[in-house]
């Protein structure tokens, strides 16, 4: 099984009013849990991206193969995370 990276949830963009009061710089770390006090539904779309970076996957569009930036799905009043793998 392969190595299981921690993993950074970083709020690098928030406009109008997130319904769940997420602003910039709020952060989380997880490794394996849903982090205490994330929206649902932004984790939802985060979780994919969490996981193949956690596993030691990448994206290959982005310059850090460390790193990736996924919006929340409320268009209206976007919420744009950072997922960092933090490195051993």
């Amino acid at each position: 099984m392969a190595d299981r990276y921690q993993v950074r949830i970083k709020v690098i963009s928030q406009k109008g009013r997130c319904s769940t009061g997420h602003k910039t710089g709020d952060e989380w770390l997880t490794s394996g849990k849903t982090p205490e006090g994330i929206c649902l539904n932004a984790f939802g779309m985060l979780l994919p991206n969490v996981r193949t970076l956690m596993y030691g996957g990448e994206f290959p569009w982005e310059a850090d193969k460390d790193t990736t930036t996924v919006c929340c799905p409320d268009a209206i009043n976007p919420v744009v995370f950072e997922i960092r793998r933090i490195k051993k």
